[in-house]
């Protein structure tokens, strides 16, 4: 079983800016870009809702479908291909050092958001206020 933690290796994008990612994360997006296959990025970001206000979000998307304006981050899994995070400026604001890690665990388990900026979480994990 795996449980996020604050000590595990953790990864940021080479111009040390960005998410920061954990080794169980970087594994764990490696993957799933690697099955997305070439010309997918993931995009983070957050969006007005969840039980705290606002809520993050992240999914694929064509690279074709890149803003001017979105912020480009690029990773290097140990064993792997390199992949890119896009966050919008916006969003950017928000969770900017943000640590981005992952949990097997069957109740909790998934992708975990560790963010400086919220002055406040929910239990789900997945919303925040600023």
């Amino acid at each position: 079983m795996s449980t996020p933690s604050s000590s595990a290796a953790t990864h940021s994008a080479r111009d040390g800016k960005g998410i920061i990612v954990t080794e169980a994360a970087m594994q764990q997006l490696a993957r799933l870009c690697n099955e997305q296959g070439d010309g997918q990025v993931l995009r983070v970001g957050v969006r007005s809702g969840g039980c705290s206000g606002m809520s993050y979000t992240m999914d694929f998307i064509s690279i074709n479908e890149l803003q001017k304006e979105d912020e480009v981050y690029e990773y290097t899994p140990p064993n792997g291909r390199v992949f890119k995070v896009v966050c919008d400026p916006k969003s950017l604001l928000y969770i900017y050092g943000m640590q981005l890690d992952f949990s097997t665990e069957l109740i909790g388990g998934g992708f975990n958001f560790t963010n400086p900026n919220a002055t406040q979480t929910c239990g789900c994990g997945s919303s925040f206020a600023v």
